[in-house]
């Protein structure tokens, strides 16, 4: 799965494990995500007692796309404006910038914003 169309945050990749069809078609065409974004999944699962949350994160190993310190530093920089955001997603809107890929997300402080694919 690695590159594809997309980068998925932790609530795109949340809805596809839920098998929302409204991401369905969108998880075909592949994408990538971050470390960052597989470590908040994994606590979201855990902490919603989900037996194979360990299972279901390391599927999305093979998306895992590389972060620059200079990415780091552009996401801190957006997070301090909007700091609604969460760490690994802001990172990974940076990231998806810099690899070209749209940002697909369902989580509301995102909507409007540029090379953003916001699915509810």
């Amino acid at each position: 799965m690695s590159e594809g169309r997309y980068f998925y945050d932790t609530n795109a990749i949340c809805e596809i494990l839920k098998g929302n069809p409204a991401y369905k078609e969108r998880s075909k065409a592949g994408g990538s995500t971050t470390l960052f974004n597989l470590a908040e999944l994994n606590y979201s699962l855990k902490r919603q007692g989900k037996e194979r949350a360990d299972e279901q994160t390391t599927d999305y190993a093979s998306c895992l796309v590389d972060v620059t310190v200079a990415d780091v530093l552009e996401a801190m920089s957006l997070r301090v404006m909007r700091r609604a955001f969460s760490v690994p997603d802001a990172i990974g809107y940076v990231v998806a910038k810099r690899l070209g890929l749209k940002f697909l997300t369902g989580d509301k402080e995102f909507q409007g914003m540029d090379n953003v694919e916001f699915v509810k």
